[in-house]
């Protein structure tokens, strides 16, 4: 066990399992300097990081997806059976196996997932890969575990002490209505916490659904055409990793690929997908914001924009020229969102028509679309 600075309440406790040594120590390089981490933890088995998690208490594991003996979903699995509020982040490779065994896990009960960095570039490059992408989801559900834990002390105080009457403040929600309303297509956004939401809207939506939808999920190559794998499993509309020149049909669910933008435009009467490798934007590649505008190209303000859980402002300004058109923008709400900053982007900038709850989202897109076609 490795403890870089002394452990306060403030700092967040980290423990990493992986059977690399050399992972090993990039990832505690990178996270022992970080600010905001007190505490932080290597195992190198499974078995090694049952033994851990009393002592060191983390708020957030970080665990390999391939190990020897027991592997990370056997690991998991222990893992919330004896401590079911920790929060895993598993920590996949890019590859079929390691993809399609995250998703595994994913439907186990794993948080979310980060791609480890390439071992065949530089050093520097590595650490860069880590401090990039495994520390912002560090510390995005460190912090979600912390506040939980806190939030049960304080109840437990509560309780223990004489009750007060409790005054819940009123929240009034957005139904500001929009354009027409007509729906020729939905265009969805989605980053941190995403595939887990997806999990519960896209089983939700009927085969009835009698448009077409178009989803980015910030996710790298290979794991996209998993989620869509997944996605079609469990749902009426028919759900595909998008290819380019695929002609976009209602009742089907096209999810962006992984590096790559998504994109749709008219040829001779029908909606065409093209996919193109253009400059990352808000760091994204694909981005949300890159497939709204091209609907709006496409479709004019035809349009319901949904934008779900995430970190960054990714469909903000896509949003935006889907409600300048004449579309209809719903986003998720805070409190069941992992992160509300895409959709709290949307919503400071004045453009959500509802801010919802993911158990109402997918009635809200059935009632919008239903709504628009009867309007047609």
């Amino acid at each position: 066990m490795t403890t870089e600075r002394p452990v306060t309440e403030a700092g967040l406790r980290v423990l990493l399992v992986d059977d690399s040594a050399v992972v090993r120590r990039i990832m505690l390089d990178v996270l022992r300097s970080e600010p905001g981490i007190a505490h932080v933890g290597s195992a190198s088995s499974g078995r090694a990081a049952l033994g851990m998690i009393d002592e060191l208490k983390p708020h957030v594991v970080v665990l390999d997806v391939e190990m020897p003996g027991i592997d990370g979903r056997q690991t998991l699995a222990e893992l919330h059976r004896r401590w079911p509020q920790l929060p895993v982040v598993m920590f996949s490779s890019v590859s079929d196996k390691s993809a399609a065994a995250t998703f595994d896990a994913m439907a186990q009960g794993a948080k979310d997932f980060v791609t480890k960095p390439s071992m065949a570039g530089s050093l520097a490059g590595a650490l860069a890969s880590v401090k990039a992408n495994l520390v912002p989801i560090v510390h995005t559900w460190g912090s979600i575990s912390q506040t939980r834990l806190k939030a049960e002390r304080l109840r437990a105080v509560a309780k223990a002490a004489p009750s007060r009457p409790v005054v819940t403040p009123t929240v009034k929600a957005i139904q500001r209505q929009q354009g027409s309303g007509r729906v020729a297509a939905v265009v969805m956004a989605s980053s941190t916490g995403g595939p887990n939401a997806l999990n519960e809207i896209v089983p939700a939506l009927s085969g009835n659904l009698r448009v077409p939808v178009l989803l980015v999920q910030h996710m790298p190559v290979t794991f996209t055409r998993h989620l869509a794998e997944r996605l079609d499993g469990i749902s009426a509309l028919h759900v595909v990793e998008a290819a380019p020149g695929t002609v976009v049909e209602a009742g089907h669910l096209y999810v962006a690929r992984g590096g790559e933008h998504m994109e749709v435009r008219r040829s001779g009467g029908q909606i065409v997908i093209e996919l193109n490798s253009k400059p990352p934007e808000n760091s994204c590649r694909p981005a949300a914001d890159v497939l709204f505008r091209s609907a709006v190209a496409a479709w004019g303000g035809d349009l319901l924009g949904v934008v779900l859980t995430g970190m960054g402002q990714d469909g903000m300004l896509g949003a935006k020229a889907i409600v300048e058109a004449g579309g209809t923008v719903l986003v998720q709400d805070a409190d069941s969102s992992v992160v509300w900053g895409m959709p709290g982007a949307v919503v400071n900038a004045g453009l959500a028509a509802e801010v919802l709850p993911l158990s109402g989202m997918a009635t809200a897109m059935e009632a919008r679309v239903a709504r628009g076609r009867a309007r047609q």
